[in-house]
């Protein structure tokens, strides 16, 4: 599972071989939630309310990278949010 990026005390994977619809793993202290790329909504799990919006915030700047890593499974690190 490889990590792709990391900020505020959020860690954000995504799988190689995972089941649609496009999304990444958050993992935030014991919570952990599968967030969808396109609109930003929590598909599996849950996030403190704060932490879900920094995550939404990050991957709305990101959406097009996450869906070209979604499709093509090459993997890399994008930038954190600060």
């Amino acid at each position: 599972m490889p990590e792709i990026c990391r900020f505020y005390g959020l860690t954000i994977y995504m799988f190689f071989n995972d089941h649609l619809p496009p999304h990444f793993k958050v993992k935030f202290a014991e919570f952990e939630a599968n967030i969808k790329i396109l609109d930003g909504s929590i598909l599996t799990g849950n996030l403190p309310k704060n932490k879900l919006k920094l995550v939404q915030a990050w991957a709305e700047i990101h959406t097009f990278e996450l869906i070209t890593m979604w499709d093509s499974k090459s993997f890399h690190s994008i930038k954190p949010l600060q």
